[in-house]
């Protein structure tokens, strides 16, 4: 019988190359989420490059929501891309 630990050492992990879609697709559902259809329309995704992920905000209140709330919408969008795959949120 093998232990455990053998079988876990074993376990492949499957590496998907993200797009730039796949990451907007995310984000603008965590922000849908948070501040529904208004807030959903007033803060678009640019572009995602190099775990940066450059966001849009209509006005500077917008902008300044999320800028105060980005660490819990990197957290958010880690858990459900993968840890590390976004690891700044910038704005434009």
């Amino acid at each position: 019988m093998r232990a455990l630990s053998d079988l876990l050492k074993k376990k492949k992990t499957r590496v998907f190359d993200l797009t730039d879609k796949d990451v907007f697709y995310i984000f603008r559902r965590i922000i849908k989420e948070e501040y529904g259809n208004v807030g959903a329309a007033k803060i678009q995704p640019d572009f995602f490059k190099n775990g940066t992920l450059f966001v849009r905000g209509e006005s500077s209140a917008w902008t300044a929501e999320i800028f105060s709330n980005r660490s819990f919408i990197m957290r958010k969008m880690n858990g459900e891309l993968g840890e590390g795959v976004v690891r700044e949120i910038k704005f434009k």
